[in-house]
């Protein structure tokens, strides 16, 4: 009986399988230049949307706005202290130590706040170095020092 049901089963499948290739064949024989798309969708299936779905996002322009702020988040504003205090007890600044300091920063290394590189800072120091121990003198006595 079980042979009986699966050879039956096979012959069901098989008559499926025919008659498909037999409808396809004849659509393919009769189709018109319009018609080839239709036949080129039935083979190869509706093409996958090109941009991924994005939480929140339906336009491109929405798109645009979710990956931007993805990201390239928006900076945190840049405080400074609200009163700086002398600090009479700091030794004063030499050119000596802003020369070691600049000699540590690699000059490729990504530029500090200020968005100037250390290559800059490097040649500043080379050419005039009392113009940084002027900018940064007073900020030594003043107790501010960035990290």
């Amino acid at each position: 009986m079980r042979e009986v049901a699966s050879t039956s089963k096979a012959g069901y499948f098989k008559a499926i399988k025919a008659a498909k290739n037999k409808h396809w064949s004849s659509f393919l024989m009769t189709a018109t230049p319009q018609s080839l798309w239709t036949a080129k969708r039935f083979a190869y299936g509706r093409a996958q949307p090109r941009f991924p779905s994005l939480p929140g996002a339906e336009t491109p322009q929405q798109m645009n706005n979710v990956l931007l702020e993805h990201f390239f988040p928006p900076k945190e504003p840049f405080f400074l202290p609200p009163r700086l205090r002398p600090n009479k007890s700091a030794p004063p600044l030499t050119t000596d130590e802003i020369a070691s300091a600049l000699a540590k920063c690699s000059p490729t290394s990504v530029p500090g706040p200020d968005g100037i590189p250390y290559s800059t800072w490097k040649q500043v120091n080379k050419i005039n170095p009392s113009i940084l121990l002027q900018i940064l003198a007073p900020l030594v006595l003043l107790g501010y020092h960035p990290a």
